[in-house]
């Protein structure tokens, strides 16, 4: 299948595990990741109806996003990856939301370099990896206070990356934890689920996912 037959299928997907959880699919955005997708693909997209764009890594956004400038003023761009602390002061005037705010000290930094008032979400590490970043759940609760002074962040809500698994079900737990979570901190938004756990993270909440391969395949720059 091609790129909007794929993107159908997806929103089908999202919308059959609205129904079986009792949800609105227009309660899910669908962040299309296009880390290892080019240019005139992530084209393809837009006009096939995505809007919204998850990268990994701030050059490649930058570079991609100057060849699809008329793209880019009709859209909305996620930073999804690791944010280094050199790179925050691009990233702060690339992206109109950071899903990856990992540490105090990349929240400060985000902060300091940021111009104007900037959507955030902070990564919490629900399953403890030692691979992966992010706040522990023990953490959030004291980093939320701290960074809610924070004169240029806006907390929108939280987002995970769930250990990778063959079996979906197996995930079940960190998204359901991760939803508790955030309604216990009265935030709105929550980014989980990816192309191989999306549907299980639509029926425990997710009102983002960030979806690549089943939209794009394995198309590589």
């Amino acid at each position: 299948m091609g790129v909007k037959e794929n993107i159908e299928e997806v929103n089908r997907r999202i919308a059959l595990a609205c129904e079986r959880s009792g949800r609105s699919p227009n309660e899910v955005t669908l962040v299309a990741i296009t880390k290892p997708i080019e240019p005139s693909v992530i084209r393809d997209g837009f006009n096939a109806g995505l809007r919204n764009f998850g990268e990994n890594r701030v050059q490649d956004a930058k570079d991609k996003l100057e060849e699809l400038q008329d793209v880019r003023s009709k859209s909305v761009w996620h930073m999804v990856g690791h944010l280094q602390t050199n790179k925050v002061k691009t990233a702060a005037g690339l992206f109109d939301i950071i899903q990856s705010v990992d540490s105090m000290k990349l929240a400060k930094s985000l902060s300091d370099s940021s111009e104007r008032l900037l959507p955030v979400l902070l990564q919490v590490n629900v399953a403890d990896e030692a691979s992966k970043g992010g706040f522990t759940v023990n953490e959030i609760s004291q980093a939320i206070k701290k960074i809610t002074q924070m004169p240029h962040l806006e907390i929108k809500g939280l987002m995970t990356i769930a250990p990778w698994v063959d079996d979906p079900e197996e995930v079940r737990p960190v998204f359901r934890q991760l939803r508790e979570l955030r309604d216990s901190l009265g935030l709105e938004q929550l980014s989980m689920g990816m192309t191989d756990d999306f549907e299980v993270a639509v029926e425990e909440g997710a009102t983002i996912v960030r979806v690549g391969r089943a939209i794009f395949g394995k198309r590589r720059i």
